[in-house]
């Protein structure tokens, strides 16, 4: 099976094709080098022609970067009628290990921990304070991992999602995950919308 992965949760990009001679590569991601990923997906495409499965990392992470990826591998699924599926990004850090704890900021004075095995996201995402977290760390019998320095837990190994190990999940989980026409963000919270307040000339005809 002809496997392409993508994945742009976090501050390093990668692209991973999984068929014969595998191919991957890891690049900057962030909005000023968001080019980077579109350049390495075409000379990807380019030399292996198209996937029979895309596969793309559904993060928790930048949610810019998580939605760039998910629009071209929808783009690439209309283009190739490949099966297309998602799957958390943080199932696919690449530790070494079968078990282990992700965390990450979550913004607004909180942090993200779950917990992967084999794989497979188990628990979580869960949201907690910098002091429940520090706990839940201290508790931990295994690995937890971060894909960014976090100046409250010096501890966490700093380790990033891995396309290639994307791949390699999606080709031994693909017969469990149903093909998906569309994907969303893995959302740590609620959407915060803060409606417009009304302009003074509005106040005024009212």
């Amino acid at each position: 099976m002809k496997i392409l992965a993508l994945e742009l949760s976090s501050g390093q990009g990668s692209i991973a094709w999984l068929e014969g001679d595998p191919f991957a590569v890891s690049f900057s991601n962030d909005r000023k080098h968001s080019g980077l990923f579109f350049e390495n997906l075409q000379r990807c495409s380019q030399q292996f022609g198209a996937p029979d499965l895309i596969v793309v990392g559904l993060g928790p992470g930048s949610y810019a970067g998580v939605r760039i990826a998910i629009a071209a591998a929808v783009g690439l699924r209309m283009a190739s009628a490949a099966k297309l599926i998602g799957i958390p990004s943080i199932c696919a850090i690449d530790t070494g290990v079968r078990g282990y704890c992700a965390i990450g900021d979550a913004r607004r004075h909180s942090f993200f921990l779950a917990r992967v095995h084999a794989g497979k996201l188990i628990e979580g995402p869960s949201l907690h304070s910098a002091a429940e977290l520090d706990a839940k760390i201290m508790d931990a019998a295994i690995p937890v991992y971060a894909s960014e320095s976090l100046v409250q837990f010096p501890q966490v190994i700093i380790a990033f999602p891995s396309a290639r190990t994307l791949a390699v999940l999606a080709r031994d989980q693909a017969d469990e995950i149903s093909d998906s026409q569309s994907l969303e963000p893995i959302y740590l919270r609620e959407p915060h919308i803060t409606m417009p307040k009304a302009s003074r000339a509005s106040a005024i005809i009212s």
